[in-house]
């Protein structure tokens, strides 16, 4: 049983990009196997989590662009967790302050989600397992187990069987987003799927293959002086296809001085680009901030991070 709950905490909640993402096949839960590394970047949203007394949960946010439903993930999340604790007095006022931007392919929902459960925990005192916590992330999407830990990390399954990565990068990242464009990830996998997906994935040894491949190559800081480190990412090319901003900003991107990488993020419409380091990445952005504004992109510097949700 729970201990005195806290009265109020606040939680950093942080997006990801995708380093790789390579879909095995098809399963027969209607998921997709998936090969990827994902890796945290310091765009954050901050969640706020105060304790009322009418065990309610209540849900609101500075985006007014943001279903506050159902259908929102914190909520769902809330609820879980609620329900694991057997007690239905406990409830929470909850404010969100969106900084990621929606359907953007950087996984703001995931995370949140992920932060709620956390954050929940903390602020009920429930002192839920990591497993328990896991499980309940599992049950609410395949990018939301990552986020418990964050950092870089393999995501075999649907995503939620997770290896650490200790890649040690240091890059900075630019990403671009056509701020009127929001991409919605099932949709994007249907495509995919009815595209290049015919029959059922079934586990192989090519699934172990690439597996041991991934896990053996991942996203190596190879020498690139002379050519861009390649990232895998199976949704580009049905977005690119029927996505104007996406094909454009993956040129602007592939234009820039000194990107050492570049791909659209999980399934967009965000672009990002990789460079040695945040000053460099900063320098870039500045030379071209007006060239990505005049073509209607909203521009950020972020950098590569090793932790996943915290507390402020």
């Amino acid at each position: 049983m729970s201990g005195l709950p806290t009265s109020k905490i606040c939680v950093k909640s942080p997006a990801k990009i995708n380093l790789h993402l390579e879909i095995i096949g098809k399963r027969e839960d209607g998921y997709h196997e998936l090969a990827m590394i994902m890796h945290s970047i310091d765009l954050f949203d901050y969640i706020e989590f105060e304790n009322n007394q009418i065990g309610e949960i209540e849900l609101k946010s500075d985006n007014k662009d943001l279903s506050l439903n159902e259908d929102n993930l914190i909520i769902k999340a809330a609820k879980y967790i609620k329900e694991i604790s057997n007690n239905k007095k406990l409830g929470a006022n909850i404010f969100l302050k969106k900084n990621i931007p929606i359907g953007a392919g950087l996984a703001g929902g995931s995370s949140n989600a992920a932060a709620t459960l956390i954050g929940l925990d903390k602020l009920w005192n429930l002192k839920l397992d990591f497993e328990t916590i896991l499980s309940l992330a599992s049950r609410l999407g395949s990018d939301v187990p990552f986020f418990v830990n964050g950092g870089s990390q393999f995501c075999f399954g649907r995503g939620e069987i997770l290896e650490k990565y200790n890649s040690k990068f240091e890059y900075g990242v630019i990403l671009l987003k056509d701020p009127k464009i929001s991409i919605s990830t099932a949709e994007t996998y249907k495509k995919y799927s009815n595209e290049f997906c015919s029959n059922y994935y079934t586990e192989s040894n090519n699934t172990i293959a690439i597996r041991n491949s991934l896990r053996s190559n991942g996203f190596k800081n190879q020498d690139f002086s002379d050519k861009m480190i390649k990232v895998k990412n199976d949704l580009q090319v049905i977005v690119e296809k029927e996505n104007d901003s996406v094909r454009k900003a993956l040129f602007l991107l592939s234009n820039l001085k000194n990107c050492i990488s570049l791909s659209m993020s999980g399934s967009g419409p965000t672009c990002f680009a990789l460079f040695k380091d945040i000053n460099k990445a900063t320098e870039v952005l500045e030379k071209n901030k007006k060239i990505f504004k005049n073509n209607g992109y909203d521009a950020w510097v972020c950098k590569l991070i090793n932790s996943g949700i915290s507390f402020l």
